[in-house]
């Protein structure tokens, strides 16, 4: 008879261990996010949206594609799962080994892409932004950035193989907070590297490109730090004997099995990026930039709630998959959706009604202009229409590659990318850069749903009861709160305030406060207990 209350115990322990992990991750990536923004601040109002920040931004694009393939990307979904279900069936000291085999394969598949990144900068430069010759300065600087940023990607590649087994060791604060380090080298960089190269003849905007390589190098050292803290760092072997035994043994040849269809996803999703960035490199110069500031502020909602129930979630699911426990992988991908639904929907109506007020806040200083706030704002929108989208996702493809499947996520990828781009054919004449983003937004909508359905379909996620109710209550607490921030947007003329910027941050700060304050107050007074929700 003890049994039961036991399981129930049990159960509501995980919960709330995965809550307070989840929140602890989500803490970091909002202090991540704020540096971030801090960082991005500092561009804007040194640089403003112009030839020279779009050459930054598609350089600094590129070793973000390549480290997509060869960190937290294809690497990491494939990584994650086969790490954490080798943890639970063979134990720590196989894991180890695998560790040791995967990193020596990983590290010699970065020096040869390193060298052959820096030697074909101009080609990937004009792959990524051929517009960029409109300006030929322009596109010189990004090959010339290129090349400084390029060891970053096996920094980053590197850190996402630390932050796989941290994870999967429950130790999830490093790898939130080590993206901080990037951000805090890049402030550097812009505020005392810039001044430092004018003085010197050089183009300010080069001090970016090596805070950018700064920033990859002290992550990496956090990182490693960590894992010899708790004797997981890896040993890698140089001998060539060592990399054949390494590149044969049974787990690094799954990983590297499951890391097809995953390289092809994450190639389908970046090459929509490089699309888009193409076509906003023919577009009116500063449009690059106008999406990347856009972008930056999307990636508030997102990383704090999407990728911190992705990083949680994945080792979780995977070991539950492992295990053979379909009711806990049901339980935690319905209870992660949960939180994406009462968190997602909220900053999504945000960013519809309310994207001029953060966007001055945030950016309306030195070199950027009325017109630049406008544009970002217009991309910012486009955002918003796919928020719940994009972070549902982060949720949902963990539970297909949980259970070592890489190539569902894949077939949809492959669908939406199709979408996108009819989409953007006809969007992109009459709303120009913002169409880029509101196309990417629906693609999200529709990726997301199809992926929920697959679940659903397969049995692997059965919904538990309660949702219908569950989501009306979100409905009233978001039709509340967007009547308030729709008359806060119309009442103050927020990029007028732009001589009084501390007024304007404090009534941004009040106004954030009192919506928040309407809207948990509104879904508690139609029933919903945000406790309960937690400890389920």
């Amino acid at each position: 008879m003890a049994t039961r209350p036991r399981l129930k115990a049990r159960l509501h322990s995980r919960a709330v261990s995965l809550f307070k992990s989840a929140s602890v991750v989500s803490l970091l990536t909002l202090l991540s996010r704020i540096t971030g923004l801090m960082r991005e601040l500092l561009i804007a109002s040194s640089f403003g949206a112009s030839a020279m920040t779009d050459a930054f931004n598609v350089a600094f694009r590129i070793p973000n594609l390549f480290r997509r393939f060869f960190g937290e990307g294809a690497f990491s979904q494939a990584f994650v799962p086969v790490l954490a279900a080798c943890k639970t069936q063979h134990g720590e000291a196989a894991t180890q080994v695998l560790i040791d085999r995967v990193a020596t394969v990983l590290v010699w598949a970065l020096l040869l892409l390193s060298v052959l990144g820096v030697l074909g900068a101009t080609g990937l430069v004009w792959a990524m932004a051929s517009g960029l010759k409109q300006e030929p300065r322009g596109f010189e600087v990004a090959v010339v950035m290129t090349r400084w940023m390029f060891p970053y990607i096996a920094f980053m590649s590197l850190v996402a193989l630390g932050a796989g087994v941290l994870n999967t060791w429950r130790r999830f604060a490093v790898p939130a907070a080590t993206p901080v380090l990037l951000n805090i080298c890049m402030i550097a960089a812009a505020g005392l590297g810039a001044p430092w190269f004018k003085t010197l003849g050089l183009e300010p905007i080069y001090a970016l490109a090596g805070g950018v390589l700064l920033g990859g190098a002290v992550q990496l050292a956090a990182q490693w730090l960590a894992l010899r803290r708790l004797h997981l760092q890896p040993r890698l072997n140089w001998r060539w004997q060592a990399l054949r035994a390494a590149w044969n043994d049974a787990g690094t040849q799954n990983i590297l099995r499951l890391m097809g269809p995953a390289l092809l996803g994450v190639s389908v999703a970046h090459l929509s990026m490089l699309i888009n960035t193409q076509i906003a490199s023919h577009l009116r110069p500063g449009s690059v930039s106008w999406i990347t500031y856009a972008d930056r502020l999307m990636e508030f909602p997102t990383a704090m709630l999407g990728v911190a129930m992705g990083v949680v979630l994945m080792p979780q699911l995977a070991s539950a998959r492992a295990s053979g426990d379909a009711a806990r992988y049901s339980g935690m991908l319905d209870w992660g959706l949960r939180l994406v639904a009462l968190l997602a929907l909220p900053c999504a109506v945000a960013l519809l009604v309310f994207p001029t007020p953060l966007v001055a806040v945030l950016y309306h200083y030195g070199a950027m202009t009325d017109f630049d706030v406008q544009q970002v704002t217009y991309a910012l929108m486009g955002w918003g229409v796919g928020l719940i989208g994009l972070v549902a996702i982060k949720v949902l493809a963990p539970g297909y590659y949980a259970s070592q499947d890489t190539k569902t996520p894949v077939r949809v990828a492959l669908v939406v990318l199709l979408l996108t781009q009819v989409l953007n054919v006809v969007l992109v004449p009459i709303f120009a850069h913002a169409a880029l983003t509101l196309s990417i937004g629906i693609g999200a909508l529709v990726n997301a749903g199809w992926l929920l359905a697959g679940l659903i379909k397969r049995g692997s996620y059965t919904p538990e009861p309660g949702w219908g109710v569950f989501l009306l209550q979100v409905l009233v607490g978001c039709v509340l709160l967007g009547v308030f921030l729709m008359w806060a947007n119309a009442h103050f003329d927020w990029t007028a305030l732009r001589s009084e910027s501390f007024k304007r941050i404090w009534l941004l700060a009040l106004v954030l406060t009192a919506s928040a304050a309407i809207y948990f107050a509104a879904i508690r007074v139609t029933g919903l207990n945000l406790r309960q929700l937690v400890r389920r």
